[in-house]
Order: C-alpha cells, then structure tokens, then sequence
C-alpha cells in the first residue's frame, strides 16, 4: 500500500501538465470569432490569413450567401467604431501628457482642449463627441485629495524605488468629478451646472441626449443609495430630473447592470432599468420623465440587455427566468404589451450571447455549457435560423470529451426558510458512488460574481476540473448576496455586513449536499477561494471550524475597513456609520477561531486587496500562536499571473497543500 506522500507525490505529478496546459497554454479557451458588421447589415468583416502567402488580410463575407471577398484594410465600406473620431471623420481625440487634444487627420495639426494646472492631480476621460462634430464631451477627475499609498517597485534589490498610488479607502476622500463640454478651438470650457455633494459623486452613462445642445449625465450618490438621469440644456444651462430612485440598500443593481439608459423613437421616450418594484425590470418612459409602462412585468430579472430593435419596435434583453445559472435572449415588443418572448431555442441549455447586425436581423451566436465548449454560429432572428457554423471548438470538443467523463451535476440546496442556493459539483474520474469522498468548495459568493454557470470556463472550472480528478469532490454554492438573476431581496439580502449571512448558508448548502448525496464525505472537507472567495474562506475556516479542516484563502480582505470606498460602501456604508457590520463582517475579529490548517496567499505588489490588509491578520494569527502557512509572490499584483509561471506555481500550491492536509480518493 502506498504512503500518504508518496500519493500525493503522484497526484501532483499526474496533475502538473493538465495545469501548464491550462494557464502557459491556454489550450482549454475556446477559439473567439472577431467579426464587424457593416452598416447596412450586409456582410461582415473578418481578419484571416491569406492561403497563398499567410499574410494576414480582412475579408467581407456576405451575410446571405457566405461568399467571402478581400477588401483592403480601412475600406469605405468597414463600420467605423473608434469613438474618438469625429463624425464625419476629419478629426481625431488623443491624451497627451495627460492632456486631451484634437488632431485635424489632414493637416496632423494639434488643438489642445484642456488645460490642466500643474498643481493639480486631475485625469480627462470619457470623452464623447456632439452628434454635429463641434464639440465634446468630457468628464474631469480631480485625484488631488485622494490619499497617496506607497508600494515598492521592483528595480535595484537593495534600494527599490517606491511608487505612490492614489487609493481612496472606505470613508476617505474620493475623486472630484465634474462634467465639461469644449469646442474645437479649446476655447473656454462650459461646466455642467450639476450639484455635487462634500462627499462626492459617482457618474454613470454621460453621453449627449440625442442632439447638439443637451448632454444627459447619470450621477449616482457615494453609497449609490441615490440616482438620478439629468439633462442639461448647453444654452440655457437648466438643469432637469429626468428619472430619480433611490433605496438604502443600493438603488441600482449589481455592478451597475442597470446603468445607463436607452434613448428610443427618436429620442422622444426612453428605456430605463430598474429595481424598484424588486425586479430588474426594464420601463418606458417619454422624453420629459414620464412613466409609459413597464415592458417586462413578471418575476423574473434582467440578466443584461441586449439591444433595441427600433425600426420592428423590440427590445432584446438576456434572461433565465426558470434557472439562474443560464442566460437566454428574450425580447418584448416596446408598446408595452408585454408579451416575453423567447428567441433561444429550447434545445440549447446553458448560456449564450450575441453579437447583434445594425437592423438586428442578423447575430454571431456563442452558445456554452459547462461541459460543453463554446461554439459560434451566424442565425437570422427572430426565428434563430442558423445559417453556418463560425467556429465550432472542434479540437477542444474532442479534448473535454476525453477529459470530462463524470458530467458536472448541478443542483439546488434547499436550506429552509425557502431558501434554495443553486451549487455544482465535479466527480473525480474514476468516481464510485458506492464510496465516500471528500469536498474541496470553491467558494466567491460576493456581490461581485457567480460562480455557478452554466459556462464554459466558469467558477475556475478548468483548475477544479483537475483538483476533482485527484479524488475530490469540487463543489461550489452561490448563497444570497451573490448577484444571481433572483430578485432585489436575494441581491441585496447582505446588505450592512459582507460575510457573515454567506458563511451560514455555504455551511448549510453543505450540510444539505451531505444529506442528499450520501457520497459525500463531510468528515474531510476544505475550502478555498479568491479575493471576496478568498475573504469568505477565513470566515468558513474561523467561524464554522468544526465544518471545515482546510482552507486556501488567496488575496483575501480580513479588514474590509481597510479596503476600496468604490466597492466596500455600496453595502456596508463607512465604519463611522455601520461600526456592528463591519465588526460582524471582518475575518480577523474571529481569528481565534481557527483550528483546521490556513494557507494564505497574496501578492507583495497588490493594488486592490493590497498586502497590508492582510498583514493584520498575520499578526493575529501569530499573537494568537496559530499555527498557518503564508505565501507571499514579489510584485504580483491581485490575479497573481506577473512572471513566468506564476499562474502554475499558484494552482500548483494550492493542489499540493490540499493534498498534503486533507487526505484525497475515496474511503
């Protein structure tokens, strides 16, 4: 019989080039198709290499008959898609020395737009050109009073340069935004008139409101508990509410899904997204602000929108009403009348996207399962009727097949309270229900994400593929919080405190997979995850130790006061306002509750969950006589993939220390 080491040493063995096939390779991407419609919707545009001499060249292809033609680069007939080209072509928008200039593409003359004073930390961005090409739109943000933070460089080993950042934490000073409008001389510029509180804004869409003269500019409070569309009259310089919400726990939805409105019938009525009625539901509304109808009544959410189909009156959006880890196309006729209409076949499950032609006739089609590559498609719509295949994996198809001989079970955890938390679960090859195995819970479960999709390359699924594979069960559950196509309340279910709701129902979810799965061996357990994943196996492995005997928490948040304002205050306001939340949320305030084995990895050059904020926690733990293991990659940044074969070190880590702590294969 063999050793405990000596297994582990051929796991790790078997295991490493399916990892270095993964991350040095790629070789389990899917191939992408990288096409541009024409304006009229008649072809599409192409770059491939020429037969007779590998150069690369573009091709047109009609939509219709698939007749492919070579068509010289920039021709008249391509879509122009830069946004910083003017509209009758003429002129250009560049940012030299962080100034924005106008560049005359006859004459290569230069006119400088923005004078930016030297004392000042200030950045131009989002620029938008009027419709009429004779002025722009910009946004300001002045970064001066944003607080400086040091990193080292890597330069000289014994006396690194250090370079500061500006990083607003929770509670601190933020950007200063406001909104400018030049004409091409770089004469005066024209400040929008819009109130800005001591605290500061944040700016969604800013883009010109269908004309010349106004701009429309989406403000959202600092806690985005407050949003608000205006239009601004350039001539006048009024001010006027367009739409306005506001709830306390965040009035637009996940990561700004809802952000930005869609200009229809020519631009007299708009279409915004919302959560007010506790769905992401898309409205109707008139030019001044009127409420028309509600063009997806039903519960059921918004995943993301798609496009507007203005001349047939439709408006395409993605949904999954019946299963949140899938995403489908639907659309509902603009008058109001309701009618969800399903454009995805019902024969294809999992998810899809679709890149839309000019009049929406026409669409390049992506279609993906979790087990299943992705493959790519030209259909006419509505009917869906495909027309021929652009890119079917064919290779990868073949390598999954061999690979993937246990297909991923999905399913739902009931933990009470009518509750159900959507999971998935990875069998080792050789699987044997008949035996007991252990789990390894891929674990996120933050606003930011989901990790259970019906997706090709999902939730790392590649990497837990291979875990699986070395006598694991790989299971990961998307608890409430997580922004999962389930109405406002499940999304906003964390609100106040990001942790602790999660940590209770990820232990329920599991505990109800052992119930229902008697293969499933809750005696050996481990967790890991990254970032908020990384966070929430701190709190797993300190919180619920008698749950969990291994964790790998990378990049993780231990004192989320110390994290980003942008991210942390959406759902839990500042340490000044929320104090309990942030005490209840912090996974160093539980640290003595560790008693399993924690490796905590981070990256020595974070910039987001920087290295300092983890560093708490390491004192504690060593204040405490924790026993642990750390594991620090110089000048890594938060994806840990600077350096030759940094991602394959990492994976490789993380697989050795759940080998070498929670024994694998079935018992």
């Amino acid at each position: 019989m063999q050793s405990h080491a000596s297994v582990t040493k051929n796991r790790i063995k078997e295991a490493e080039p399916r990892i270095r096939a993964i991350y040095e390779r790629g070789e389990f991407n899917g191939k992408n198709f990288q096409g541009e419609w024409l304006p009229d919707s008649s072809g599409y545009i192409i770059q491939e290499k020429r037969p007779q001499d590998n150069q690369p060249v573009e091709y047109l292809y009609d939509v219709q008959s698939g007749e492919r033609t070579e068509v010289a680069t920039n021709n008249a007939g391509k879509s122009e898609r830069d946004p910083l080209r003017s509209p009758d072509g003429k002129n250009i928008l560049e940012f030299r020395e962080r100034q924005l200039f106008v560049r005359n593409l006859a004459t290569s003359q230069r006119t400088q737009l923005t004078n930016r004073p030297e004392d000042r930390e200030i950045w131009y961005r989002q620029p938008v050109w009027s419709p009429d090409g004779k002025r722009v739109l910009f946004i300001e943000s002045d970064e001066t009073d944003v607080k400086l933070r040091s990193t080292l460089e890597p330069s000289d080993p014994s006396y690194p340069e250090v370079r500061n950042r500006r990083f607003a934490r929770v509670g601190e000073t933020i950007a200063k935004l406001r909104v400018g409008v030049v004409d091409l001389a770089g004469n005066d510029i024209q400040w929008l008139p819009i109130e800005t509180p001591v605290e500061g804004i944040y700016l969604g869409q800013v883009d010109w409101a269908g004309n010349s003269e106004e701009v429309l500019v989406e403000t959202f409070s600092r806690f985005r508990d407050k949003r608000e569309f205006l239009m601004v009259d350039l001539n006048s310089s009024d001010v006027k509410s367009l739409y306005r919400e506001s709830n306390e726990a965040w009035a637009i939805g996940s990561q700004q899904t809802s952000s930005g409105l869609i200009w229809i019938g020519h631009g007299q009525k708009f279409i915004v997204i919302t959560e007010k009625d506790g769905w992401r539901h898309a409205h109707l509304y008139s030019r001044d602000g009127q409420e028309i109808s509600l063009l997806t009544p039903g519960e059921y959410d918004i995943i993301e929108r798609a496009t507007v189909d203005q001349s047939e009156e439709w408006f395409y959006f993605y949904a999954s009403p019946e299963n949140a880890t899938q995403k489908y196309l639907y659309r509902v006729p603009l008058d109001g009348a309701g009618t969800l209409e399903r454009i995805t076949p019902n024969d294809q499950p999992g998810t899809h996207k679709y890149e839309f032609s000019p009049n929406t006739k026409w669409a390049f089609h992506t279609w993906s399962t979790f087990d299943s590559p992705p493959q790519i498609e030209l259909v006419n719509l509505p009917e869906h009727r495909r027309i021929r295949v652009l890119e079917d994996n064919h290779k990868l198809r073949e390598k999954a097949e061999k690979i993937i001989t246990q297909p991923t079970e999905f399913l739902q955890l009931n933990i009470g309270d009518d509750i159900t938390l959507d999971a998935w679960m990875i069998k080792p090859r050789d699987f044997d229900p008949t035996n007991k195995y252990p789990v390894f819970v891929y674990v996120y479960s933050e606003p930011y994400s989901q990790t259970v999709l019906d997706e090709w390359g999902a939730g790392q699924s590649h990497f837990n593929r291979v875990v699986a594979d070395q006598g694991y069960l790989v299971v990961s559950i998307d608890s409430r919080g997580t922004p999962s196509p389930k109405g406002a309340a499940w999304r906003r279910s964390i609100f106040g405190s990001l942790g602790p709701l999660s940590t209770e129902e990820q232990a329920a979810g599991l505990k109800e997979l052992g119930r229902i799965r008697p293969f499933v061996d809750l005696s050996r357990v481990g967790i890991w995850g990254w970032s908020g994943g990384g966070s929430n196996t701190l709190n797993a492995m300190f919180r619920k130790p008698e749950l969990y005997d291994v964790g790998i928490a990378v990049v993780p948040k231990p004192q989320p006061h110390l994290y980003n304002a942008w991210f942390q205050e959406i759902y839990m306001r500042t340490r000044e306002e929320n104090p309990e939340g942030y005490e209840r949320s912090a996974p160093i305030n539980f640290a003595e509750g560790l008693q399993g084995k924690l490796l905590i990895m981070t990256g020595s050059g974070e910039t987001n969950t920087h290295i300092q904020i983890i560093e708490g926690l390491v004192d504690r733990l060593i204040e405490l006589g924790k026993p642990f293991d750390y594991m620090v990659y110089p000048n890594r940044d938060h994806g840990l993939r600077e350096g030759k074969g940094t991602q394959t070190h990492v994976r490789m880590l993380i697989l050795r220390y759940l080998l070498e702590n929670l024994p694998s294969g079935p018992q």
